[in-house]
C-alpha cells in the first residue's frame, strides 16, 4: 500500500480540523484546551485508507501565534491541502502557510474551498479567482480546487477522488537512505514507556534497532513500531509512525530532536545555505537574529550574508526583499541536517516568516564569511536541478568541494551520506566516478583530492631536494621524520599512499631513509682527498686504527670536511663502527679469515681467550675486547665462560 502524508495549511477558523474529521472520522484536536477554545493549538493526526493508498493527515494550527507548531508538522509532508474558507477567501495566514509550503518545496497539493454551504455561486467564484491569483506561477498553479462543506458533506467524495488521483503523482521516499525520524510528539503510555511519533523521512525502522537521539547522542532501542495504530515489524520512509523506545524517559527527549543511526550524522551549529527572501519581508541585515525551522526543530540563530544572487557579489550589506543569496547560519543550539534539507527562517521578533532555503553544507570549514573564496565554494555546492543527471553532477561537484576541504586529513567515504544528502547505497557509485575522473583517490576507506595528492608529492620531493643540498653525504631523510615534518596533521594512510606512489614511479628510493633517485654524492676536492687519505690510513693501521682527532690535524683540512668523508665511508660500509672504534672493512674480513684458519690448522676445537687474542694479533685489551665481541656477533666465535670457541 502506498503511503502519502498530507498536511493541512490555512488561516485560523477556515475549517481545517473539521475537514480532516469529515474525511477520516477522527477529530485531530486532541487537547482539552483545543476543544474548549475551538481552535487547533498543536499538531493533530488522522488516517484514511482509500483503495491502495494510505493517507496520513497532519493537521496544523492556523493561528499566527502557533506557526512554529505548524512548521513542525509540514516538514515531512508529501502533499498539502491548502484550506481556504469560501466566505472569507485568502487571509494573512493563508498567505504565510502557502509561502512556507512553497519555500519548503512541498511537491504538490490541492486547494480546498470550505464552508461551501455558506456562500452563493458569485462569492465562490470570487474565492476561486483569489486562489488563482495567489497560486499563479507556483507549485499549486494547476492544482485541483475542490469546494466542500464539512457540515453537509458536499464535495467530500470529489475531494477523496482528487486525493487518490494526486497520490499517483507523489514520488515515494527511499527506504534505502539513512534512517531519519524528526520527532514531533513525545508521550508515555502505562505499561509501554516512552513513545515518539513523526514522519519517517528516510530509511526503515525495525523492532530492536539501535538508534541515537540527536542532538544529544542518547542511545535508544526500538521496542515497538506502529503505523496508523497497527503494530508492525518495521516502518518505511514516507510513513507516519510511532516508536516505543527503551533507554530513555519522556523528559529526556523532546520535539525537535531526530532519531538517526549511530555515527551516521554529525550535529552542527553552523551551516552554509542558500536563502530566498520573501518579497514582502524586510531587509535581512548582517548578524540579524532569526528563528531557524528545520524538520520539527526551532532554533535561534544569526544570519551572516556571504553574497547575493544572481549578481553574486561578496560582502553585501544584507539580503533585500525578494532576493536570493548565500548565507552562513550560526545557530545557538546544535541541529542535525544534511545537504539538500529545506528550512524556514522567521524573524526573531515579532515572529514572522521572512524566507526559506536549502542547506548547502552542514559542516562548512572555518573560512571568512565575506570572501570571494567562500562565495565560490557556495556556488559549487548550490543545486536547483530537475533531471537525475543534473542532480548527480551537483552531488559530484559538492563531493569535490568537501574532499578538497578535508585536505591531508582525507575525507571518510561514509561522510558522503550526510554531506551530499545521498543514500549509503549510492556512495560506491559516486566514489567510482570521482576516482575514474581523477578528481580523488581512494585510500582505504578515505578519499583524498587529486590536488592534495599532487601537492603532497611535490612537498616530499622538495623536502628531499633540500635535505640533499644541506646534507649531501646523508643517505636520505628518515621516513618517520619526513612523516612528522611534512604530514604532522595529516592522516598517516595518506602519507603512505603518496609515498608508495613516489616509490613505485621511481621518483624516490629507500624505505627507512628516503632519497631522490637522481641524488648522487658529490664530494668537494678537499673531501675527496680526505676520503682517500682516511681509507688508506685505516686500511694500513690494521687492528689498531688511528684516532680520528689526530687524523684531522694530519690531513690539514677543516674538521667538517673530514667528518663528511668519514660519514660517507661509513655509509659505504668501508669503515665499520665497533663500540666507539672504527675499523676498515678489509681489515675485519682478514681478521675473520685468520681466526677461522686457526681452527683449520689445529684440526679441532680451539679456545680463544683475551690473552691469547692479544698475543696472537698484537693488540691491547682496548682493541681485543670489542673485536672479540664483534666476532661473536658475526658467528665466527662463541663465548663460553671467559673464553671463546672458534666455530
Amino acid at each position: 500500500m502506498k503511503s502519502v502524508v498530507i498536511g493541512t495549511a490555512g488561516h485560523i477558523d477556515h475549517g481545517k480540523s473539521a475537514l480532516v474529521q469529515a474525511l477520516t472520522g477522527t477529530d485531530p484536536d486532541r487537547l482539552k484546551e483545543e476543544k474548549a477554545r475551538g481552535i487547533t493549538i498543536d499538531l493533530g493526526f488522522a488516517h484514511l485508507a482509500i483503495g491502495a493508498v494510505s493517507f496520513a493527515f497532519v493537521d496544523v494550527p492556523g493561528h499566527e501565534r502557533f506557526v512554529k507548531n505548524m512548521l513542525a508538522g509540514v516538514g515531512g509532508i508529501d502533499l498539502v491541502m491548502l484550506v481556504i474558507a469560501a466566505d472569507e477567501s485568502v487571509m494573512p495566514q493563508t498567505r504565510e502557510h502557502f509561502d512556507i509550503c512553497r519555500l519548503l518545496r512541498v511537491p504538490t497539493g490541492i486547494v480546498v474551498l470550505t464552508k461551501a454551504d455558506l456562500v452563493d455561486a458569485e462569492t465562490m467564484e470570487l474565492a476561486r479567482l483569489e486562489v488563482a491569483s495567489l497560486t499563479a506561477g507556483s507549485f499549486l498553479a494547476d492544482a485541483p480546487v475542490v469546494a466542500v462543506s464539512s457540515r453537509t458533506g458536499e464535495g467530500l467524495d470529489r475531494l477523496r477522488a482528487a486525493l487518490v488521483e494526486m497520490a499517483t503523482r507523489v514520488r515515494g521516499r527511499s527506504a534505502e537512505t539513512a534512517v531519519r525520524l524528526p520527532i514531533d510528539r513525545v508521550f508515555s503510555l502505562k505499561g509501554f514507556g516512552t513513545i515518539v511519533t513523526g514522519t519517517l523521512v528516510g530509511g526503515r525502522v525495525r523492532v530492536d534497532d539501535d538508534l541515537s537521539v540527536m542532538p544529544g547522542e542518547r542511545r535508544v532501542k526500538v521496542r515497538g513500531v506502529q503505523v496508523h495504530g497497527v503494530r508492525q515489524l518495521e516502518a518505511l520512509a514516507g510513513q507516519r509512525t510511532a516508536l516505543n523506545l527503551g533507554g530513555v524517559v519522556v523528559d529526556q527527549i523532546r520535539r525537535g530532536q531526530t532519531l538517526v543511526p549511530h555515527d551516521a550524522f554529525e550535529q552542527t551549529r553552523v551551516v552554509d545555505a542558500v536563502l530566498e527572501v520573501l518579497p514582502d519581508a524586510n531587509l535581512i541585515k548582517p548578524a540579524a537574529r532569526i528563528r531557524f525551522h528545520q524538520g520539527t526543530a526551532e532554533i535561534l540563530g544569526r544570519v551572516a550574508v556571504i553574497g547575493t544572487l544572481p549578481v553574486g557579489a561578496a560582502g553585501q550589506e544584507g539580503l533585500p526583499p525578494g532576493s536570493r543569496g548565500y548565507v552562513r547560519l550560526k545557530l545557538e543550539s546544535p541541529v542535525v541536517v544534511t545537504r539538500g534539507d529545506r528550512f524556514i527562517v522567521r524573524a526573531y521578533s515579532p515572529p514572522r516568516t521572512i524566507g526559506g532555503g536549502q542547506i548547502l553544507d552542514p559542516l562548512p570549514p572555518r573560512t571568512a564569511v565575506r570572501s570571494d573564496a567562500t562565495l565560490e565554494r557556495c556556488r559549487k555546492l548550490d543545486f536547483e536541478s530537475g533531471s537525475k543527471a543534473d542532480t548527480v553532477e551537483a552531488e559530484l561537484r559538492a563531493a569535490r568541494v568537501v574532499i578538497e576541504d578535508a585536505g591531508e586529513s582525507a575525507f571518510p567515504q561514509a561522510g558522503l551520506v550526510s554531506r551530499l544528502g545521498i543514500t549509503p547505497g549510492e556512495v560506491p557509485a559516486r566514489v567510482e566516478t570521482l576516482t575514474k575522473r581523477g578528481d580523488a583517490f581512494q585510500v582505504k576507506d578515505l578519499l583524498v583530492a587529486r590536488t592534495v595528492v599532487e601537492r603532497l608529492r611535490q612537498r616530499i620531493i622538495d623536502a628531499l631536494a633540500q635535505h640533499h643540498r644541506t646534507q649531501p653525504l646523508s643517505e636520505g631523510l628518515a621516513r618517520e621524520e619526513a612523516r612528522v615534518r611534512l604530514f604532522g596533521r595529516g592522516h598517516s594512510a595518506v602519507f603512505e599512499y603518496v609515498l608508495d606512489g613516489l616509490l613505485a614511479s621511481g621518483a624516490i628510493i629507500g624505505r627507512d631513509r628516503l632519497a631522490l633517485s637522481t641524488h648522487q654524492v658529490e664530494l668537494s676536492p678537499d673531501a675527496q682527498r680526505a676520503r682517500t687519505y682516511i681509507d688508506r690510513a685505516f686500511r694500513e693501521a690494521g687492528l689498531t686504527p688511528p684516532d680520528l682527532a689526530s687524523l684531522m690535524s694530519t690531513i690539514g683540512t677543516p674538521p667538517s670536511v673530514v667528518q663528511q668523508a668519514v660519514t660517507l665511508l661509513q655509509r659505504e660500509r668501508v669503515l665499520i663502527k665497533i663500540d666507539t672504534l672504527l675499523f676498515h672493512d678489509a681489515v675485519l674480513r682478514q681478521l675473520k679469515e685468520n681466526v677461522t684458519a686457526m681452527k683449520t690448522s689445529a684440526g679441532g676445537d680451539v679456545r680463544l681467550d683475551v690473552s691469547t687474542f692479544k698475543e696472537r694479533f698484537g693488540v691491547t685489551r682496548k682493541y681485543a675486547i670489542p673485536l672479540l665481541e664483534y666476532l661473536d656477533r658475526e658467528r665466527v666465535t662463541r663465548r663460553v665462560g671467559e673464553a671463546r670457541i672458534i666455530l
